[in-house]
């Protein structure tokens, strides 16, 4: 059996706005608004304007995405994204992420995001900042995630 993580688990945290539109005809959140949500959280770690982590000349890419549903979100509310990194590859780097509103953990994902060169489309090694910069971030929880 799973254990479900709490947010303390993860060390970066974003918080977003619930919207009206993000809700379905059954009155919860669309399934398809948890990734947006993944996303405010991994542009958190993966994107700052004054100290880019990607290279020059690279960017990002979502490799994989599995995602698990826990619990309902519902608005109106907020939402906290919880991101950890777990591994850091040659040219990749791997993220566990939960979803909280109100203390519940909502979702947990794992994310493979690659590092690409813009001119060829294909992955590019981390540089050596960035991969110490992920390691810096890496950080295990007293229990893993899981599915």
């Amino acid at each position: 059996m799973s254990t479900t993580p709490s947010v303390d688990a993860y060390p970066a945290r974003a918080t977003d706005k619930v919207r009206y539109a993000d809700t379905d005809r059954q009155g919860h959140v669309n399934n398809a608004t948890f990734a947006t949500f993944l996303e405010t959280g991994r542009v958190e770690v993966l994107y700052d304007p004054a100290d880019p982590l990607a290279d020059p000349g690279a960017a990002f890419v979502i490799a994989r995405l599995v995602l698990d549903f826990r619990a309902e979100l519902r608005w109106p509310g907020e939402v906290v994204i919880g991101t950890r990194v777990e591994r850091v590859g040659t040219s990749s780097v791997t993220l566990a992420q939960g979803i909280f509103q109100d203390g519940v953990c909502a979702a947990t994902a794992e994310t493979v995001i690659v590092q690409m060169d813009e001119a060829t489309r294909r992955s590019r090694p981390l540089s050596a900042r960035a991969t110490a910069r992920l390691q810096h971030l890496a950080q295990r929880a007293g229990s893993e995630l899981e599915g």
